[in-house]
């Protein structure tokens, strides 16, 4: 009871605030795509022998490239839904741009990094497939639209140190080809390694500028567009970088409900509330995060579905947007097939309640939202 009540109460203060909408929107943001996490379920393994207990993270235990398999399958359940527009359910599949080219970075003696674009590295991964077709399928359907999560899911300038330190855990998981360590294997004090633009260090911040402008520009060479919206990575952005974004094109935040400022030389940061249709000083808009289906990180007992139909229902009670959470790594079976085949049951059936209960909802991509809250702002 008090669980419900605390959930009722969150939802509330997320979502009274804030210009008020007519249109019943849902749009579905799914951070991570083209980012390395763990390799694969060998490497994970090997790694654990080390005497690294990783498993117990979810995105550790699951979470990967996504192959032919884990799209074609998403894609399935996507397409079996329309809206009263003929819209189909759309993921903003927010994407990660680039990943280290490990051997280059070796050869440098980790004092300068280099990076390979996620088409490259996909095909590494799976050289039998053309998974970066499917991708190209999914946007010609408009059920898979990428925008910019980062040029990679990296501190960079934090990374490089740890690797020259020659940190144990980190030069372990670098040997094996991936970063990406749940805080419980390293410092507490030290930043979250995935955490992209979390120094407050001048140096740092002029790094992530020009990584920013570099990683859009990428974007842009892949997809054949600009992205106009951005979600930093763990949620963790300072507002010295708004210029740099907003002169690349950024017009509007994916974000959760504060802004997770870098405030010092480890994880602390300043809380700054926001709501979706506030925007900051350079007129960008903030869209606020206000529903979760987050399967792979609840436990069997929760109920997914119900979670996220009721934060649907707060928004539209409170006549805004509906913008669901869900990682990429809902969406993964190429580590753990029964996560894919658990997870897209519960998707499908979420998708089908939706449409059921409201039926006059409109499926939206959160640029579509951007130019939406610009316009009705």
């Amino acid at each position: 009871m008090l669980g419900n009540l605390k959930n009722t109460l969150s939802r509330t203060l997320t979502n009274v605030k804030g210009k008020r909408i007519s249109d019943k929107i849902v749009v579905i943001e799914s951070d991570d795509w083209g980012s390395i996490r763990m390799p694969n379920k060998q490497t994970r393994d090997a790694f654990e022998e080390k005497g690294y207990n990783v498993t117990k993270n979810p995105y550790c235990k699951y979470d990967t490239l996504a192959s032919s398999d884990d799209l074609t399958k998403l894609f399935t359940v996507l397409l079996k839904y329309k809206d009263k527009k003929g819209n189909h359910p759309v993921i903003t599949a927010n994407t990660v741009v680039a990943n280290p080219d490990f051997e280059a970075i070796k050869k440098s003696n980790y004092t300068e990094y280099s990076y390979k674009p996620f088409t490259t590295t996909l095909k590494e991964y799976y050289p039998n497939d053309d998974v970066f077709g499917l991708w190209k399928e999914g946007m010609d359907k408009k059920i898979f639209v990428p925008q910019y999560h980062g040029r990679e899911h990296l501190n960079v300038p934090l990374w490089l140190g740890v690797l020259q330190n020659n940190d144990k855990v980190f030069m372990d998981a670098f040997d094996m080809g991936f970063w990406g360590l749940p805080k419980n294997v390293y410092a507490k004090s030290m930043f979250n390694i995935q955490a992209s633009y979390s120094s407050v260090e001048e140096q740092d911040v002029t790094y992530y500028k020009s990584a920013i402008k570099d990683g859009l520009d990428l974007f842009e060479s892949i997809f054949n567009y600009r992205s106009i919206t951005f979600i930093a990575n763990n949620y963790t952005w300072s507002p010295a970088l708004h210029e740099t974004l907003k002169d690349n094109g950024v017009v509007g935040f994916q974000s959760m409900k504060y802004q997770k400022i870098p405030k010092g030389s480890n994880d602390a940061v300043d809380l700054y509330p926001v709501y979706t249709g506030k925007k900051n000083e350079l007129n960008q808009v903030y869209m606020v995060r206000n529903c979760a289906f987050e399967p792979s990180q609840t436990s069997k007992v929760f109920n997914d579905v119900k979670h996220c139909l009721q934060g649907i229902e707060s928004a539209f009670l409170f006549k805004k947007p509906a913008i669901i959470a869900s990682h990429r790594l809902n969406f993964i079976g190429e580590i753990d097939s029964e996560n894919r085949t658990v997870n897209l049951a519960m998707l499908d059936e979420l998708l089908e309640q939706i449409l059921k209960k409201w039926p006059d909802v409109i499926f939206m991509t959160s640029n579509q939202l951007a130019s939406y809250l610009d316009n009705n702002g």
